[in-house]
């Protein structure tokens, strides 16, 4: 195609959201780390400060807090005076990038970057070769994982997730069996083992890493009413043992979604209930034009999700499977009733409640 041909006017309005792009992608590291120093935090609790004055209330070098500030303050993250030589973190920026802010907190979902850059070698050869990763290549996953369901469904669980599910906080309380399926670091389970003291919860994940520091944090919390098992969730051969079974983003992972879906259908007793919290999205791309987090989570899918699945051989579905796909494979699986829902405060989510019949 000759120069003539090209509406350059359109080439150079992409070649500016690229350089944003690259801009944005060195804030989003940034921001990672400044969440995992504590710089935000910092920040937050700080008047304006000099660089030396951040450093020594995070217990920072402080060369390395100087060039991170450059990087904030040129990013438009943090504010810079720069007669008086002083870094201020707005209120209105740290309400979004602070632990005080819970799920609101885009800091948390940062670390997913230098997470998945750490695997892009081996993803690269995927592309050319398939299969795909394991789920041990990823540093601190489970860490992360927990961070941000700790401040996401997980900080509401026991009271806007579970107000989805008609009828169920009462059944919890009187006393029932429950299993999380993918459960992690199985902090949805511990919140629920300490709310329900009469019912009974086990957790399923087959990472003997987040199994081990489940068991370690229900001893310390002394919940006897809660057990975790390394078992992959396509194996499950329960019949009729279960009042309420949850996955909380764990079903796309699987190498055998449609498998596990049914092997929990199976596992619910005939007035049983599922509660499926996954990413919420379109099966198609056209539909997803409009996507908050779109680019993001088909990122996050491409580096990690699908990739974990296909490392297993397994069906791919992707973090972007969507709700078309879903409620079929809901159907497929046994479950003849199937409500979507939406949490106003949750801008990643949708919730499946699913029941036999």
């Amino acid at each position: 195609m000759s120069e003539q041909q090209l509406d350059m006017a359109r080439a150079e309005a992409f070649a500016g959201q690229m350089l944003g792009v690259l801009n944005n992608a060195a804030i989003a590291l940034m921001t990672s780390i400044g969440h995992q120093t504590g710089l935000f935090d910092a920040l937050s609790t700080l008047p304006p400060a000099t660089s030396g004055e951040i450093a020594a209330s995070a217990g920072l070098n402080e060369r390395y807090v100087r060039e991170w500030l450059g990087a904030m303050v040129t990013g438009g993250v943090v504010s810079y005076d720069a007669a008086a030589g002083q870094y201020d973190l707005p209120a209105e920026h740290a309400m979004w990038l602070t632990t005080a802010a819970g799920k609101n907190n885009f800091s948390l979902m940062a670390q997913f970057v230098p997470m998945l850059g750490a695997v892009e070698g081996r993803v690269l050869h995927s592309f050319r070769h398939g299969g795909g990763a394991q789920y041990e290549e990823y540093p601190h996953f489970h860490q992360i994982m927990a961070e941000v369901s700790g401040a996401t469904y997980a900080e509401a669980l026991t009271g806007t997730t579970l107000a989805l599910v008609p009828g169920i906080t009462e059944r919890l309380a009187a006393g029932i069996q429950v299993a999380d399926i993918g459960c992690g670091s199985c902090r949805a389970i511990k919140l629920m083992a300490e709310a329900f003291p009469n019912s009974q919860f086990i957790g399923y994940d087959f990472s003997g890493e987040a199994i081990a520091a489940g068991r370690a944090e229900a001893a310390r919390l002394g919940l006897a009413n809660a057990r975790f098992e390394v078992k992959d969730a396509a194996t499950l051969s329960d019949q009729n043992r279960f009042d309420f079974v949850t996955a909380f983003d764990a079903i796309h992972d699987q190498a055998q979604p449609a498998r596990v879906l049914a092997g929990i259908a199976d596992a619910l007793k005939e007035d049983g209930i599922f509660l499926m919290v996954d990413i919420a999205a379109h099966s198609d791309v056209d539909g997803n034009l409009d996507h908050l987090a779109g680019p993001l989570m088909y990122t996050i899918s491409c580096m990690h999700c699908m990739s974990v699945s296909l490392g297993q051989d397994g069906a791919g579905l992707g973090a972007m499977w969507g709700e078309q796909t879903a409620t079929r494979m809901l159907a497929e699986a046994g479950f003849g009733q199937v409500e979507v829902k939406r949490i106003e405060e949750d801008l990643f989510n949708s919730y499946y409640v699913a029941r036999l019949g």
